[in-house]
């Protein structure tokens, strides 16, 4: 039987990360592949990975990251928003590749069954610095250090007035759905781009770039949708954590710069199910 394994932030833009991803590929046929996004920029380079990864994994579920949401200017596909992220969901559909907008497929291998959770829910600046109270102070203080995120220049939120409406419309429609469809007694793997719960922001070398990483308001979600394991990237600082009881598993390749640094293999897919997280507690 196969086995649940997960990667995010694959960035294959960098050539080093290419050769990684070309070399990704499941220990079993019958393997599934999670892609906590982050796979690339250019919708090109987004479809070349997709295309890989789906060819050998028996099936690939994929969430979009904010890289994925960002309009380039030397990309050929100049949509955005809420448009760009459709395009890039049909693009997934004719690859036969899981999206947040697809039924919930349950995985059926060692350690299931599990349903898989697809999410795309974005940030709404609710993770902010100790003593502010609004998302303007929250944006002076980071400025003010120095931090200040690409996605403010490049990420388009139309039709939405922002991120945070946009995210605030995606909480809504996923909330409505989790409680419709989850089928009853099953566990889940809720699979999202930015960590669902603050916890793993607060070792940010940078804190005040938590503001781009969540929001406050799936902090419950974990344990209220059953949750046997939650999958997240973004933060390009891979490991495991315990979160009120659940394993929560950073699954990123991360940029050349950063992996070159670490003793491990680069590119390594994390086993979701079954849980080696249970084993390392």
């Amino acid at each position: 039987m196969g086995k649940l394994v997960a990667i995010s932030d694959l960035h294959v833009r960098y050539e080093e990360n290419r050769h990684i991803v070309e070399r990704l590929r499941p220990d079993q046929d019958d393997d599934w592949l999670l892609v906590a996004g982050d796979v690339g920029e250019l919708s090109t380079d987004i479809e070349w990975a997709l295309t890989l990864l789906s060819s050998r994994f028996a099936k690939v579920v994929w969430v979009p990251g904010n890289h994925e949401l960002w309009t380039p200017p030397d990309d050929p596909l100049k949509l955005k928003g809420e448009r760009r992220y459709r395009h890039l969901v049909e693009m997934c559909r004719g690859l036969g590749v899981v999206t947040p907008e697809d039924p919930y497929p349950v995985f059926h291998g060692t350690g299931g069954p599990v349903v898989i959770v697809p999410l795309f829910l974005l940030y709404d600046y609710t993770f902010r610095p100790r003593g502010t109270f609004s998302k303007r102070q929250a944006l002076d203080v980071a400025e003010e250090a120095g931090v200040v995120c690409t996605d403010e220049f490049l990420l388009k939120p139309e039709p939405y007035a922002g991120a945070e409406a946009w995210c605030r419309a995606r909480l809504a429609l996923t909330e409505a759905r989790l409680t419709a469809e989850l089928p009853e007694g099953l566990p889940t793997v809720l699979v999202n781009h930015f960590p669902i719960v603050r916890e793993p922001t607060r070792v940010l070398r940078y804190p005040e770039f938590a503001l781009w990483c969540g929001t406050e308001a799936t902090a419950d979600w974990p344990r209220r949708f059953n949750a046997a394991s939650v999958v997240y990237g973004h933060l390009h600082i891979p490991r495991l954590i315990w979160h009120d009881g659940v394993p929560h598993q950073e699954v990123s390749l991360g940029y050349p710069r950063e992996w070159q640094q670490r003793q491990q293999s680069p590119g390594r897919l994390v086993q979701i199910m079954p849980s080696e997280a249970v084993a390392e507690r």
